[in-house]
């Protein structure tokens, strides 16, 4: 189901789960815009899957707690230095092809 989505679903998803955040936190849009820093635009676009920038995103979301949710799209890997010089590969080129020159 999740790799089905489109992208104009996972808009409307999201702005789904921000609106129904900022409603259980009992916020109204203009506060949660002011909050945010942001334009009242803005938190109506998201809630209703209209879009907008990654960063007021991030502003909606540290303004209602929740920037947790940032993290859960990429979550921290630790990896030793000892295990980046065992999984060190050697270096790759791509290939020219013959009677092609380098410009």
């Amino acid at each position: 189901m999740i790799d089905s989505m489109t992208t104009e679903e996972w808009e409307t998803t999201l702005g789904r789960h921000l609106r129904n955040l900022r409603l259980r936190q009992n916020v109204d849009q203009r506060r949660l815009a002011e909050q945010a820093g942001v334009a009242l635009n803005v938190v109506k676009n998201l809630e209703a899957g209209k879009g907008a920038t990654v960063t007021s995103l991030v502003k909606v979301l540290r303004a209602l707690g929740r920037a947790d949710w940032m993290e859960s799209l990429a979550p921290a890997v630790s990896i030793s230095p000892l295990q980046m010089l065992k999984a060190k590969s050697s270096r790759q080129r791509a290939s020219r092809t013959k009677g092609t020159t380098h410009v």
